[in-house]
C-alpha cells in the first residue's frame, strides 16, 4: 500500500522516523495491537513481551514481531516493548496523532447507534456532523449533535474539515451519498450499506457488512455440523448439494 512519506515522526526519541510502506495485512493488525496496548497501559503495564502482546491481540508472536519491525520497533531482549513508546509509534503510523473529523450520513437504527457511540473519541475520531435525507430526522439531536439535511453536506464539510465519511444509509441511497462525499473532497469512506460503491482512484473505501459476516459464520457452523455427522467407518461420505450434485468429504475439504 502506498502511503505519504513524512520527514519525521513527532514525539519521544525512538519514534518511527518516516511513514513506512506497509502491507495491507499489517495495517489491518495495527489497530488490534493498539487496542491491546491501551488496555495494558490502563492497567499500569510499562513493558510487554512479544508473546504477551501477541496473545492479547490474538496473533502469533512471530507475525507480531515482523509487523512491529516494519515500524522500526524491535523491543529489548529480556524486557520486551515499551508500552507507551509503542502506542506513540502505532498511533503516528495510523494517523491518530490528530483527531479526524467524521461525517455520518444516515441516522436510521444503525446510524443512530453509531452516532451515540462514545468509543470513537478515545481512538482519535470526532463525529462532527450527522446527516439524513428524511425531513422527519432532520433537527433531531443525537449525542449533542443536530441532524442536518444531506443537502447541507458541502457547507458543513468545509466548516468542520471532514476527513472521513461514514455511510449508514439503505443500499439504494449509498452510491449517491458516496458521490456527494467525494464531491466535497472526502477521500476516505466507511460503508455500512450492503452494496459495492464505485469511487474514483485515490478514494479509499472500507466495507462493513454484518450480514456477510453472519453468512461466513453460518458456513463454519454448517461445516462443523457436517463433520460431526460423518460415519464412524467406511468410505467417504457424500454431501448433497443443490441441483442434485454430490461431493465426497475429501472433495469438499479441498474445494474440488
Amino acid at each position: 500500500m502506498s502511503q505519504h512519506r513524512h520527514p519525521g515522526a513527532p514525539g519521544r526519541a525512538g519514534a518511527v522516523p518516516a511513514l513506512p510502506d506497509l502491507p495491507e495485512a499489517t495495517v489491518a493488525r495495527l489497530p488490534e495491537y493498539l487496542r491491546a496496548l491501551h488496555n495494558l497501559a490502563e492497567t499500569s503495564h510499562e513493558t510487554v513481551s512479544s508473546e504477551g502482546l501477541a496473545n492479547a491481540a490474538g496473533v502469533n508472536s512471530a507475525k507480531l514481531r515482523k509487523d512491529l519491525s516494519q515500524l522500526g520497533s524491535y523491543g529489548t531482549r529480556g524486557v520486551g516493548y515499551d508500552v507507551a513508546l509503542l502506542i506513540d509509534q502505532i498511533e503516528y503510523v495510523l494517523g491518530l496523532t490528530q483527531r479526524r473529523a467524521v461525517a455520518l450520513v444516515g441516522v436510521g437504527n444503525l446510524g443512530h447507534a453509531l452516532a451515540g457511540y462514545d468509543g470513537f473519541a478515545g481512538r482519535g475520531f470526532r463525529i462532527a456532523a450527522l446527516f439524513d435525507a428524511d425531513q422527519e430526522r432532520v433537527g433531531e439531536e443525537i449525542n449533542g449533535l443536530i441532524v442536518r439535511h444531506v443537502d447541507e453536506l458541502p457547507r458543513v464539510a468545509a466548516e468542520e474539515s471532514i476527513a472521513i465519511g461514514v455511510i449508514a444509509t439503505p443500499a439504494a441511497a449509498a452510491q449517491r451519498v458516496a458521490d456527494q462525499l467525494v464531491s466535497v473532497g472526502v477521500t476516505s469512506i466507511l460503508n455500512f450499506a450492503p452494496c459495492v460503491l464505485s469511487v474514483p482512484e485515490g478514494v479509499d473505501v472500507r466495507k462493513v457488512d454484518l450480514a456477510i459476516e453472519l453468512q461466513i459464520l453460518s458456513f463454519h457452523e454448517h461445516r462443523k455440523a457436517t463433520l460431526t455427522a460423518l460415519p464412524a467407518a467406511g468410505g467417504p461420505a457424500l454431501t448433497a448439494l443443490p441441483g442434485g450434485l454430490a461431493v465426497t468429504e475429501s472433495q469438499e475439504a479441498i474445494g474440488t
